[in-house]
């Protein structure tokens, strides 16, 4: 009696969970699963039928440039937003709360604000006759004003600061779940401080990177406004070649190839990391 009673509480959970997570579900399906699906079906069936849409985008030259120019920004972006965003998540995590709490409303009010607005502050900012080149000038570190902007320089300060939230967040969350203690302990054991770093906070750190690591290079493979912006089309990456596909409205098939392309390999990176950083996988 008991023990069926105790499975028909079990079913009667179960079936609720399912209600409440049925509106999600199917949320999910109409915005993100049914349009990859539509996607995939146009980089198959159009112009026509086959694969001539992949052969042409991962054949060429041009797009292949494209796709290069891409992955070496996302890697650059993500590499100077670990190298900044380190130091700032650890002070964050050391920090008095107070003074955390301040900088930490600095830094997500950073990202509420619009991203266009903030792009184009980084255009008047990095031109020519901008605040950066005249400071410069006026310290006599350089005679002539630097190129900053339509060049890769440009595209990666503007990303680097867009992405350096999503690097500190998780970055100063898993700081804070590091025992003092070990840090401690390890320096009555002789290690200097460059030791204490190097083989007891990174390792301990690493998941934090992993993930602010992941998100910043997924969501750099992406990006398409501040590219645009202040990089020009010698330094165009994915989104923007998708973007010119799918505003001809003809090129549908090769805007589906390409954007699928991307998603394959976000899915094969978000894997990895699932593979070899999931700090679930280690209790």
């Amino acid at each position: 009696m008991s023990v069926t009673v105790a499975t028909g509480a079990v079913k009667t959970k179960r079936e609720s969970t399912l209600g409440y997570l049925l509106p999600a579900l199917l949320l999910i399906a109409f915005f993100f699963i049914v349009p990859v699906l539509m996607l995939l079906m146009r980089s198959v069936l159009e112009p026509e039928v086959g694969l001539q849409n992949y052969e042409a985008l991962l054949g060429s030259t041009t797009y292949l440039r494209v796709f290069l120019n891409t992955f070496m920004v996302a890697s650059i972006v993500t590499l100077v937003s670990i190298v900044i965003g380190y130091p700032v998540a650890w002070l964050l995590a050391i920090m008095p709360e107070r003074w955390s709490r301040i900088v930490l409303a600095i830094i997500v009010l950073s990202m509420w604000t619009n991203l266009l607005a903030r792009t184009y502050a980084w255009m008047v900012l990095l031109q020519r006759t901008g605040v950066i080149n005249k400071t410069l000038m006026g310290l006599g570190l350089i005679d002539t004003p630097l190129a900053l902007v339509n060049n890769l320089v440009g595209v990666t300060i503007g990303m680097t600061y867009i992405m350096l939230p999503f690097v500190i967040l998780p970055l100063m969350g898993v700081i804070r779940t590091i025992d003092p203690a070990i840090l401690r302990a390890a320096a009555l054991c002789g290690a200097g401080k460059m030791q204490c770093f190097l083989r007891v906070l990174l390792p301990l750190s690493l998941p934090g990177i992993a993930a602010g690591a992941l998100m910043v290079f997924v969501m750099s493979l992406g990006y398409f406004v501040t590219p645009a912006l202040l990089g020009g089309t010698s330094n165009m990456m994915l989104a923007e070649l998708v973007a010119q596909f799918v505003q001809s409205l003809v090129d549908w098939g090769m805007g589906g190839a390409a954007a699928l392309v991307l998603l394959v390999v976000t899915l094969v990176l978000y894997a990895v990391q699932l593979r070899y950083f999931n700090p679930a996988q280690g209790k």
